[in-house]
């Protein structure tokens, strides 16, 4: 007779009991259902920062008149000819090509000196090397209005005054180009170029090989905020260019403001073109760019 507290289960003669796994509960509706708290402080931030953007959009597409009232309004109707009279009033197409010509040569320019660089400071060790990389990050915190007399007396000794070149050159390589791309080295293993240097790659060959195929989301990252950084220049182009057809964006921009009356439909209708290209490239490459700074360690 078994025991009147046991149970069929435990007596050592009955068969296990056969129950499954248990179902894990689905969380993906409650999850997409369910907001984070941030959302709710997130959301109002976003409604500020774009509060600029849709007034700007909304002048561009306005009358004088409809522009000039506060608080802003929509248009009666959409006034395409702002956009069009920007093209034909002033040489914008022109600013754009420097920009543009500006931009791409510093990008490029900043992709490869910069990478090389900072893979020097990440693996080469020499005398002196210590001290130059501190002295390097020594300069990022040197305002440009401190060094904004010196940098236009050394380009005016190569005779590049009013001139794209003018442009291009002081920012063929940035400290902090130099110090993120260091950064990406550091985080990577040493391992993969110690077993290419066993295998017979050269120094060079290892970067161009190895590690080139492994930097795309730190290049890209420097490639966007070069670019951003370049496109939306204005002080140096200030200085540095003084005939319209060396103008850049920024400072062809500068032209629609008069000294006692601006035409604020045409201005923002400007804006609005020369800030498309930088929406469309930040937009593209976010990921890009959050990935590298996880990874490269910026904090």
């Amino acid at each position: 007779m078994s025991h009147p507290f046991s149970s069929p289960q435990s007596h050592p003669l009955s068969p296990p009991a056969l129950v499954g796994p248990l179902p894990e509960p689905d969380l993906s509706d409650r999850r997409t259902r369910r907001p984070s708290p941030w959302h709710f402080l997130l959301l109002p931030l976003s409604l500020v920062m774009l509060t600029p953007l849709v007034w700007m959009v909304i002048t561009a597409i306005s009358t004088p008149a409809e522009a000039r009232r506060f608080p802003p309004a929509l248009p009666t109707s959409i006034q395409w000819s702002n956009f069009s009279a920007v093209w034909t009033g002033s040489p914008f197409g022109h600013w754009l090509v420097n920009t543009a010509i500006v931009s791409v040569v510093v990008v490029a320019s900043n992709v490869v000196l910069c990478s090389l660089a900072g893979y020097a400071f990440a693996r080469l060790r020499f005398r002196g090397s210590g001290l130059a990389f501190m002295l390097l990050l020594m300069t990022l915190m040197v305002p440009f209005q401190v060094v904004l007399i010196p940098t236009l007396l050394i380009v005016k000794s190569f005779g590049l005054i009013d001139h794209l070149g003018a442009l291009i050159v002081p920012n063929l390589v940035t400290a902090f180009g130099v110090f993120m791309m260091r950064q990406f080295f550091v985080a990577l293993p040493p391992d993969l170029e110690e077993a290419a240097r066993i295998d017979g790659a050269s120094r060079l060959g290892v970067f161009l090989k190895v590690l080139v195929p492994l930097m795309g989301p730190p290049l890209a990252t420097l490639a966007i905020l070069t670019f951003l950084s370049i496109w939306n220049d204005f002080l140096w182009p200030l200085v540095a260019i003084q005939s319209p057809e060396n103008m850049t964006m920024q400072l062809g921009l500068s032209t629609f403001q008069g000294a006692h009356l601006t035409d604020w439909t045409l201005l923002m209708a400007a804006t609005l073109m020369s800030q498309l290209p930088v929406i469309v490239l930040f937009v593209a490459g976010q990921r890009v760019f959050v990935r590298s700074i996880a990874s490269s360690g910026i904090k």
